[in-house]
């Protein structure tokens, strides 16, 4: 997960900031260092269990979950005994990039889901059917989109272990001033259109002024834009993945959604710390990750709610992207079961404290339980999973979404026109898939 951050999308964090997750630039978790970071090894009667090496960039809060889970993986059993290496996000992938270029690093490693593409084409990571197969793991357990996000020629290559996408969460207290609040704590949202939202925060920026009616991800556009894009239909690719489609009536629609946000002073334009700014009780909406609810949900007095993104452009189809574990074509057959009895584990057992971060795991069997269905709003997390959108299973997709990224930012801060923006875009990212 990204730390909070403070600046504009720059092409170098867009890498590794904007397939984070978790990607949403808000009060997201970082990595805590570069060092490794080390559970207590099991003790044996018998002889010495298989030590693996985990690699991920889990920090903060996450970061402790991923600690517990290891920990209890460690103390169920002395067959495998599991090693961390937590690295921050912001150079993982360019670290594990060169690890599986060079045959030398984990023999295990959280890859997001929009990643994983070149490490197949590559034959950098191995299939984890057969694996799960001898671990005694079923990968039916696993939702249907989840596994056909990682499945490649009839084969998944990783372990999906959440779905993490954006939510709507809302201020009650501002709603309540607003006269915008149900009597169950929802909120009033009209007609679902854009004009009829527009109207909804009209009605707020009228009724409370000094507050924003919507916080915009503006450092991070590229994903409040992808969740409006593809609710209104959009794609970024054509369907053989050869051409960009993301320069259409659709995609401008959206842009002019949120252009007139900026210039109604709905949403502040030059609101760098929009998370923040939610969190502080200072806008009534916001697009938020679900990996913020313990954040925004956990504390009672924040009086905060969540729902679904209201499907304001036509459908709920949303963005999403997963994390998954994926082990290194180069790990030896005997790790490579001791990393699948770790995936095993991971998905079953510390899939129920991994919820509780805010992802939705993919395991079904973890969402079907009371344990997670009692954490807060976690149904209306489960319907929106229904409805997630993945990237497209490019080796390219790296580019071709810093690409998006940075024309964006062009077309909100008005160095280009919407129209010329989406020609550029387009453009440009057909150069990537014809490079």
């Amino acid at each position: 997960m990204r730390k909070k951050l403070t600046g504009l999308l720059t092409a170098s964090l867009t890498l590794a900031l904007v397939m984070a997750g978790c990607s949403s630039g808000t009060k997201d978790s970082g990595a805590s260092g570069s060092t490794g970071t080390e559970t207590p090894k099991t003790e044996s009667t018998g002889s010495a269990p298989v030590e693996i090496t985990f690699w991920n960039m889990f920090g903060g809060g996450e970061g402790d979950f991923v600690d517990q889970i290891i920990k209890g993986f460690n103390d169920s059993q002395k067959e495998v005994s599991v090693k961390q290496l937590r690295l921050e996000s912001n150079e993982y992938y360019a670290k594990l990039s060169t690890a599986l270029s060079s045959s030398k690093g984990p023999d295990v490693a959280v890859a997001h889901v929009d990643r994983i593409s070149p490490f197949v084409k590559a034959k950098q990571i191995v299939p984890v059917d057969e694996l799960a197969n001898k671990a005694g793991f079923d990968l039916k357990q696993i939702t249907e989109s989840n596994i056909t996000s990682v499945t490649y020629d009839g084969k998944p290559y990783a372990v999906p272990l959440d779905t993490h996408f954006h939510m709507f969460y809302y201020n009650k207290d501002i709603l309540k001033k607003a006269d915008l609040l149900n009597e169950d704590g929802t909120p009033k949202l009209g007609e679902m259109t854009p004009e009829g939202f527009e109207k909804t925060l009209a009605d707020i920026h009228a009724k409370v002024p000094d507050v924003q009616a919507l916080a915009v991800n503006t450092p991070y556009f590229q994903e409040p834009f992808l969740n409006m894009y593809y609710e209104a239909g959009g794609d970024i690719l054509n369907a053989d993945m050869t051409k960009a489609a993301i320069n259409n009536d659709k995609a401008l629609k959206v842009l002019n959604f949120y252009m007139d946000l900026y210039k109604n002073k709905y949403s502040d334009l030059n609101d760098k710390t929009p998370w923040d700014t939610f969190h502080n009780g200072k806008a009534a909406f916001w697009f938020g990750g679900v990996w913020e609810a313990g954040l925004l949900l956990g504390d009672k007095s924040l009086n905060i709610g969540a729902m679904p993104l209201p499907p304001i452009f036509g459908s709920q189809t949303h963005w999403a992207s997963s994390h998954t574990l994926v082990i290194p074509s180069y790990v030896s057959p005997e790790k490579q079961e001791a990393a699948a009895k770790f995936m095993k584990y991971f998905s079953e057992v510390g899939g129920k404290t991994w919820g509780q971060a805010g992802h939705v795991p993919a395991n079904s069997k973890v969402t079907a339980s009371e344990e997670y269905k009692s954490l807060p709003y976690r149904n209306e997390f489960i319907e929106a999973q229904k409805t997630v959108k993945f990237a497209p299973p490019t080796d390219k997709y790296t580019t071709i979404i810093t690409t998006i990224s940075e024309s964006l930012q062009n077309i909100i801060f008005g160095n280009e026109k919407p129209e010329d923006g989406l020609a550029n875009m387009e453009k440009q990212i057909n150069e990537v898939l014809d490079n």
